[in-house]
């Protein structure tokens, strides 16, 4: 019988398998997760609230299902945490913020949620988030910072950061985030997991963001065959969302052994000279692209025909925090985190005639890499330019940035194209701390994206981090 706290390393498809087989229970792996949960959270502040007398409960009957024979799903029994942007039947979602009251029924899933539910996961509770998700790292009014695992001095990335935090220490080997610019990519980036940001539509979202079509739900894992898995169960139409897809058709389970031979792959390295990206960085990205060459795909050096969209993108984000902070009154603004008070300002400011013009720029945007992929199956990049900065700041010191998006520019133009992109560690810079490399499809094609990660996890190109030792090297 494996030892309770070995059950925190193992991936969502081995839980699965030692369930089917006897090995261990659904019990075993949710106390094994929740002890895990409730040793990092006061270093790493990933949770908002664990839900332990539910998971357990949850886990008790699914551990009743497997004994007949009759599990609902294939994640039946499996630890899952969701982020605090998502619904989640039963506890308050507050988005990290302040002005969300906890008071009322609470009474509706999310649809990937509720998907979840259908299948008997376990959900083990919600993940920080920065104030509605506004920034690249994690930290709100309402709960703090969170930190980095392998440093807590430094930040985990945003603003699925809890999420990336949980699954990075073993508190879970499921999770889902959302991503609008880089929101499940960064944080995996940062800790060393991957998370993959799934076409546009294909994870149905309720209720609709205030970011509008930039933001998507996606998953967080250890690695491309747990996404894969996630992604079977949470991609199905839910009639709440008009924009949703129809249904994917193959599991994408089942395309994960396709392999990258005769793959076309564009290796952009710096967007064409147009982002600094630092040398460890850039030399793991590289030895990763490398990996991908001997496994049998074509790759060749070149840039996607695109300058740097970023005002584009500064005008639709700050007009979704001028639409979801709208409602507030002088005194709750005032509650408000400092920087999302100020690009709902800003974002008040921008007219109709201004958005249109940010939308006729990501439709060009579009344009240019749907013709770009007619050339190549992939295109990839340092999914970061940089490594994991201190905690509680939105910019590096020193940097010169004004908002998150400048060390952030391989992420959010694919939220404007709607592009599946993941993002999967390949290293380490000279300080420990992890490198990702983002791999873009052109949309519709969540499938080569996923075989490509999973090819590279097969070959050792690709590996999980070894699980830290939550002791913070900044104190």
């Amino acid at each position: 019988m494996t030892e309770p706290t070995e059950l925190t390393e193992l991936t969502a498809v081995r839980l699965v398998e030692g369930f089917r087989k006897g090995e261990f229970s659904p019990v075993a792996a949710t106390r094994a997760a929740l002890e895990r949960a409730e040793r990092i959270q006061p270093e790493v502040n990933a949770f908002v609230r664990l839900f332990a007398d539910e998971a357990l409960a949850r886990a008790r009957e699914s551990a009743d299902r497997w004994r007949r024979g009759e599990p609902y799903g294939p994640v039946d029994g499996v630890p899952v945490t969701v982020k605090d942007i998502l619904l989640l039947r039963g506890a308050p979602t507050l988005r990290g913020s302040k002005t969300i009251s906890e008071e009322g029924s609470w009474d509706e899933d999310a649809p990937a949620v509720a998907r979840l539910r259908e299948q008997g996961a376990v959900f083990l509770g919600k993940t920080t988030t920065p104030e509605f998700g506004w920034k690249g790292v994690t930290d709100s009014p309402l709960s703090g910072a969170t930190r980095n695992p392998y440093d807590t001095s430094r930040t985990a990335g945003g603003s699925s950061g809890g999420s990336a935090a949980a699954v990075a220490l073993g508190a879970g080997p499921l999770s889902l985030g959302t991503d609008g610019g880089g929101s499940v990519r960064i944080p995996a980036a940062f800790c060393g997991v991957f998370a993959l940001k799934p076409t546009y539509g294909r994870v149905p979202l309720y209720p609709a963001s205030a970011f509008g079509t930039l933001s998507h739900v996606g998953p967080m894992t250890r690695d491309a065959a747990d996404a894969a898995l996630l992604l079977d169960v949470i991609a199905a139409p839910d009639a709440r969302d008009w924009s949703a897809l129809g249904p994917a058709g193959a599991s994408f389970t089942d395309t994960l052994a396709g392999g990258v031979r005769g793959l076309r792959v564009a290796y952009s390295p710096s967007f064409g000279g147009q982002v600094a990206v630092a040398p460890a960085v850039a030399a793991a990205v590289r030895r990763a692209v490398e990996g991908l060459a001997r496994l049998g795909a074509y790759v060749e050096e070149t840039d996607p025909d695109f300058t740097d969209p970023v005002d584009a993108f500064h005008t639709l984000w700050f007009s979704g925090a001028a639409r979801v902070t709208q409602h507030l009154g002088p005194r709750q603004r005032e509650s408000l985190d400092p920087g999302l008070r100020e690009i709902s300002a800003t974002g008040a400011r921008r007219s109709a005639l201004d958005y249109l013009a940010a939308v006729d720029v990501r439709m060009e945007l579009g344009r240019r890499m749907g013709r770009f992929h007619e050339s190549y199956d992939l295109l990839v990049t340092p999914t970061l330019p940089i490594t994991a900065f201190e905690a509680g700041i939105e910019v590096p010191k020193g940097s010169g940035y004004r908002r998150w998006t400048g060390w952030t520019p391989f992420t959010y133009p694919f939220n404007m194209t709607q592009q599946p992109a993941a993002t999967v560690p390949v290293g380490a810079d000279g300080a420990g701390l992890p490198v990702g490399m983002q791999i873009v499809a052109a949309r519709h094609r969540d499938d080569l994206v996923l075989r490509a990660a999973h090819a590279l996890y097969e070959a050792g190109v690709a590996a999980s981090f070894a699980f830290p030792s939550f002791t913070s090297s900044g104190s």
